[in-house]
């Protein structure tokens, strides 16, 4: 027996219209009954009046307007690069051309002032999905769910209440984030290390390298009667001594006076100190916050899937990291112009690591599309497929489900556009990325 699932959009309409016909009356409602004037295109979701199917359609914008956003987020990063760099007519650019006029700007600052490449390295940002989304995604999707029943697990880390946090103790899965115990860092101190011996940086080493220092205050290195370099102010290929400024984190050595993320000791963590734990294996955990981390849906109708789970990817959150930066000025390059690079190159930090941060959201918007892309198959014929075995036809119902038949393409026009952002973006932070040798 064919059934409008088996149909395909195009016939499956001129079935339904055959049934807003012979049904007119039936109920008593009017056969005058019309679609929306503003459509998927326009950013209105309520086309059916079938909850699913809206519920669908709403979670395309949603993916679809975090692609753009974070899109335009990448380009004001590159153009904000450019205008640094003096590119003329960057503004007037296609997406490509701005990374590739970006990229070889960055290589001839590079050539002009330095001795080989920069490098710059960093913890991955840190990305949190917003569990409260997830949880109205499933309440406006799914009838038959009970909001206040609505539960969703966190597969990673967050901010507990300390009554979790002894568990979490217990369980070896508690991390503290705040001033070290005693300023004695064991875990990743992330800004100042005070050394007072000789200890190994992974930072900036602000004082004494006894080995080779990659910048220097004043421009000229300076050195005691050990050869050490005393005025050092960059990387240190040996010990150093003074101050280690952490950006990305690292191993202290010495007195952690930055933020020491680290496994405490019986008593928790200190006074003041954020608690987080790993709840991925916990159940019936609530966190205080958001999720760092997959945020598993909570159960809900076959059909509401996809719907929640893109929502859930689309919103969540990711911090820019703090950056190290290693290089060398090349030799003979004056003292004013090594002052106007190291200028220059913190307003390149920050935009770097917004490009970091937006890279990190994408590949969640990436995994959205994909779950929306899949469903965009059957999400329609499946509901008319449901409805019709339900019985509950009746001419208002027919005749949303022939309006959600007509917003068929334009679903596929904006997971397209999406994707293309997504693309897009992710392309240009490669290529920036590639020219300080990550």
């Amino acid at each position: 027996m064919t059934t409008l699932k088996s149909l395909s959009p195009a016939f499956a309409l001129a079935a339904l219209a055959g049934l807003v016909l012979s049904g007119c009356g039936d109920d008593g409602g009017p056969c005058g009954l019309t679609c929306p004037d503003l459509g998927l295109a326009e950013g209105n979701a309520s086309i059916s009046g079938v909850v699913s199917i809206d519920a669908f359609f709403g979670a395309v914008l949603a993916v679809r307007d975090a692609a753009a956003t974070v899109s335009g987020n990448v380009r004001g990063e590159l153009e904000g690069i450019a205008a640094s760099l003096e590119i003329e007519g960057y503004q007037e650019l296609s997406f490509d051309e701005l990374a590739l006029a970006v990229q070889g700007g960055l290589q001839a600052k590079f050539e002009a002032n330095l001795e080989g490449n920069l490098v710059i390295s960093y913890e991955p940002p840190r990305c949190q999905a917003n569990v409260d989304v997830a949880v109205q995604a499933a309440a406006e999707c799914d009838v038959d769910v009970d909001p206040g029943m609505i539960e969703v697990q966190c597969m990673g880390s967050c901010e507990v209440s300390a009554e979790v946090a002894a568990q979490c103790e217990a369980e070896g899965t508690l991390e503290c984030t705040g001033k070290a115990p005693d300023f004695s860092c064991s875990g990743t101190c992330s800004g100042s290390c005070q050394l007072e011996a000789s200890a190994a940086c992974s930072g900036s080493c602000r004082g004494t390298c006894d080995g080779e220092c990659s910048a220097c205050v004043g421009g000229e290195c300076e050195t005691d009667g050990m050869g050490n370099i005393t005025n050092c102010s960059g990387s240190c290929s040996g010990g150093c001594e003074g101050t280690c400024e952490l950006e990305a984190g690292g191993e202290c050595g010495g007195r952690c006076e930055g933020e020491c993320t680290y496994m405490p000791a019986e008593g928790g963590c200190e006074a003041g100190a954020t608690a987080k734990c790993d709840v991925s294996a916990m159940a019936d955990v609530e966190c205080q916050g958001g999720c760092e981390g997959d945020v598993q849906p909570p159960e809900v109708s076959a059909e509401c899937q996809a719907s929640v789970e893109a929502k859930a990817e689309a919103s969540v959150e990711c911090t820019p990291p703090s950056l190290s930066v290693e290089f060398q000025f090349a030799a003979g390059l004056d003292a004013d112009a090594q002052a106007e690079f190291k200028i220059w190159l913190e307003g390149f930090k920050t935009r770097f690591a917004g490009l970091v941060a937006a890279s990190a959201k994408l590949d969640s918007v990436s995994g959205a599309l994909e779950g929306l892309a899949s469903a965009s198959i059957s999400v329609v014929p499946d509901a008319i497929a449901e409805i019709q075995g339900s019985g509950e036809l009746s001419i208002s119902v027919v005749t949303g489900l022939g309006c959600a038949l007509t917003e068929v393409e334009a679903v596929g026009t904006a997971l397209s556009s999406a994707t293309a952002d997504v693309t897009g973006s992710l392309n240009a932070v490669a290529m920036v990325s590639a020219s300080v040798g990550n």
